[in-house]
């Protein structure tokens, strides 16, 4: 493959990596942003064994590990009876595979350093409406019809509402959902949580409240944590209107021990309302144009597979360049190396999801007696660690990755975190 001048869309961490994964391998890159300073967006997120696989090939795993907080188990209780609803422990998959909540900053600070540091060109302040092909280039083109760009490459990593993947003939329709979040990020000071794992609340299926440990956005800064409170996004003004104290009453009356946190919230402008959608390119490729992370396939965030999906998503299409005679080749091998893996994973999305984030009474009864009654056994808590890793079938292969060794791993970088005592919260057995 001779080197090839990329222009990629979006500089969040799908877009970043791409740069920098692909100016190493000798392609000349330049990332084009809607936003006046590339910034990043969101509370916190979990990276799962894919995603820092990732990471690692591109040098960052270490910092990331230092910013984030380990995570060994995802624990949910109905939050009226007590009663455990999920537990998930990544020690049920032989391997020593764990999971790192960060926070979006953390993510994006350590991508974007290294960027600046590499020198990669970023110009802000772009709104890309469409991407045609021209003869042998890839022209984008602004929001006034204006050329932006002209590429033999063009990577869409601008999200899940992009204008370029509508843009497709072949471009499914975008399925907003019904169920959203309120996020924050926010102090731990005072707060009884366990440092290495998430934890949820449940009320059916129409409440799910979380605490996820999300580390650091920089060395040197106070741990956090994220918060959320998933409802529907239509009722999302109302909620507004009633009050931000109505709003904290009805936090504190399902899960008390998040006082600290509720004392921490003075104004709305201290959450985000973040929406989904469910949306699947298939082929993630047109003429010069690949497609990767949310724009090519976005779905809501019960597996928190979003930010892990891209980076494998940059590593599949970085291993396709590198080992393809010419471009149609290489995209050709990107959109089946990924296909499985985002087709199951897209699947299961779609099918957890109702569980969680419905207005179905039954969904919610049947997830809290027989599903989770079915998950304790050792069958499925070794297949819902690797569903919630990432891994349940192989995605690194075809990326030309190979996993980390996560006992190698641990002992090198982990030993600093200590597991401290489980206090004040009700975890079951």
């Amino acid at each position: 493959m001779k080197t090839l001048h990329i222009g990629i869309a979006g500089a969040g961490p799908a877009g970043l990596a791409a740069a920098l994964m692909l100016s190493r391998r000798g392609h000349r890159v330049e990332l084009l942003e809607r936003f006046d300073e590339a910034s990043p967006v969101g509370s916190g997120l979990m990276l799962q064994p894919t995603g820092l696989t990732v990471l690692d090939a591109l040098g960052l795993l270490q910092p990331m590990l230092a910013l984030g907080s380990r995570i060994d188990r995802l624990y949910g209780a109905d939050a009226r009876s007590g009663r455990t609803v999920l537990d998930v422990r990544y020690d049920a998959l032989a391997g020593g595979r764990f999971g790192l909540a960060v926070q979006r900053a953390a993510l994006f600070n350590t991508l974007h350093d290294a960027v600046v540091a590499a020198g990669l060109a970023i110009r802000t302040g772009l709104t890309l409406t469409d991407v045609r092909v021209a003869g042998d280039k890839a022209v984008l083109l602004d929001a006034q019809g204006r050329q932006a760009g002209a590429y033999d490459l063009v990577i869409d990593a601008s999200g899940a509402r992009s204008g370029l993947a509508a843009g497709q003939a072949a471009a499914p329709r975008l399925r907003e959902l019904a169920y959203g979040a309120f996020w924050a990020t926010l102090d731990s000071d005072g707060l009884a949580h366990d440092a290495h794992a998430l934890v949820q609340r449940y009320d059916r299926a129409k409440v799910m409240i979380g605490v996820l440990p999300a580390g650091k956005a920089r060395a040197g800064e106070k741990e956090r944590v994220a918060f959320f409170w998933s409802l529907r996004v239509a009722d999302a003004d109302a909620v507004r209107r009633a009050g931000l104290d109505r709003w904290k009453k009805v936090i504190l009356d399902y899960w008390p021990e998040c006082a600290p946190l509720m004392a921490e919230i003075g104004d709305w402008d201290q959450l985000t309302l973040a929406r989904y959608a469910h949306r699947t390119l298939r082929p993630p490729i047109s003429k010069r144009i690949a497609f990767v992370g949310d724009s090519a396939h976005s779905t809501s965030p019960q597996l928190g597979q979003g930010a892990n999906m891209a980076l494998l998503d940059v590593a599949a299409l970085a291993h396709a360049l590198d080992t393809s005679q010419d471009l149609e080749t290489a995209l050709a091998a990107y959109a089946t190396a990924r296909r499985s893996h985002v087709q199951l994973f897209q699947l299961l999305s779609l099918a957890f999801t109702p569980f969680y984030q419905s207005d179905s009474a039954l969904l919610a009864w049947l997830r809290d007696r027989l599903v989770a009654t079915v998950a304790r056994t050792p069958p499925m808590q070794a297949l819902l660690a690797s569903i919630v890793s990432g891994t349940l079938v192989d995605p690194f292969r075809s990326a030309g990755l190979a996993e980390c060794d996560w006992h190698a791993v641990r002992a090198s970088a982990l030993t600093r975190v200590g597991a401290p005592p489980r206090v004040g919260v009700n975890e079951g057995a």
